[in-house]
């Protein structure tokens, strides 16, 4: 089998297998967006509180 013959093959069955994907209706796309969104906004907020924190006790200490 030559090269183009396996770029053929490669082609053709990733084409077959993208056929097969289940891909997410546009109201769950919508809905795992905002999930991402507020589990970071969620994280980013923990953690600065947890910055501010510590950095009040070092200021303290020091």
């Amino acid at each position: 089998m030559n090269f183009a013959n396996k770029i053929s093959a490669y082609i053709k069955e990733s084409i077959e297998e993208i056929k097969k994907v289940t891909w997410p209706t546009r109201k769950e796309t919508k809905n795992y967006t905002l999930l991402v969104i507020g589990a970071s906004l969620a994280i980013a907020a923990y953690l600065g509180a947890l910055d501010y924190i510590f950095n009040f006790i070092l200021e303290l200490i020091l």
